[in-house]
């Protein structure tokens, strides 16, 4: 039973046969999903897509490209939200100064709000962060972040830091880049970190794995991830499968129903 804890399949790459998909993935293995917002519009359909499909669950979250959104009024939207029972987290939010290097302080105040609701409602968080390791782990430092747990989602940093992240309660998010050819930081990320602190993700309809990479990524192509995760470990994939699965279950509040 896999859990692909981290899915965007609101995105318009799925328009012509999103029911198809999402309703296949049981019979395939993949039990649980987390479709993952990363603005309003994006949360709203997450939202939307957890009420149609009993597997699915959703995140609600603006994303730091989308920083400007957080406004009062958004943060109400997302409180609002968050209060159906088929939202397990918030996210996906933080910092990305690789696209966005000119609004830093909208991103952090962005950041910082949506994790003050992810505390106020007692939810775990996703986290967003690409070329901004040194502000991001020191926000998540001062706030706390790490208290209701969560993750830190397509983790791209070293494996000190994913030692720090592990240690403040997160998880760390491991998806098809780990079995790129030049994913060699993410092999060593995974070797450092134990397996009860490594969750399983797509990141679809981005980053699918070799032999995929460059299409349309899907739940449907974790097993790859799971191999490589057991080639590192030197474990088989059924314990690979049983942990990253108790952990998304742990990590989201979800019953594991193993």
């Amino acid at each position: 039973m896999i859990f692909d804890t981290h899915a965007h399949y609101d995105d318009e790459a799925f328009d012509e046969d999103r029911d198809q998909l999402i309703n296949s993935l049981p019979e395939n293995g993949v039990v649980k999903v987390v479709n993952v917002g990363a603005s309003l519009k994006m949360s709203e359909a997450s939202l939307e897509l957890s009420k149609k499909y009993p597997h699915v669950y959703a995140a609600i979250g603006i994303h730091p490209d989308e920083a400007k959104e957080a406004d009062e009024q958004g943060l109400m939207k997302i409180r609002k939200m968050i209060e159906n029972p088929k939202v397990v987290a918030v996210g996906e939010i933080g910092l990305d100064y690789y696209w966005n290097k000119e609004n830093k302080d909208i991103q952090k105040k962005a950041f910082v709000d949506q994790l003050d609701i992810a505390k106020e409602y007692k939810l775990p968080v996703i986290i967003h962060s690409r070329d901004a390791a040194e502000d991001t782990m020191k926000i998540l430092k001062e706030e706390n972040a790490g208290i209701n747990g969560g993750v830190v989602h397509c983790f791209s940093y070293s494996p000190e830091i994913a030692k720090e992240a592990v240690k403040m309660g997160f998880n760390i998010g491991v998806g098809g880049v780990l079995t790129f050819k030049n994913g060699k930081k993410a092999k060593e990320v995974v070797e450092a970190i134990p397996l009860d602190r490594i969750v399983i993700e797509t990141d679809c309809p981005y980053l699918a794995p070799v032999p995929f990479r460059g299409k349309r990524n899907s739940s449907l192509y974790l097993p790859y991830v799971v191999e490589m995760i057991a080639e590192i470990k030197n474990i088989d994939k059924e314990e690979v499968i049983r942990e990253t699965y108790k952990n998304g279950c742990r990590m989201y509040g979800i019953d594991c129903d193993l």
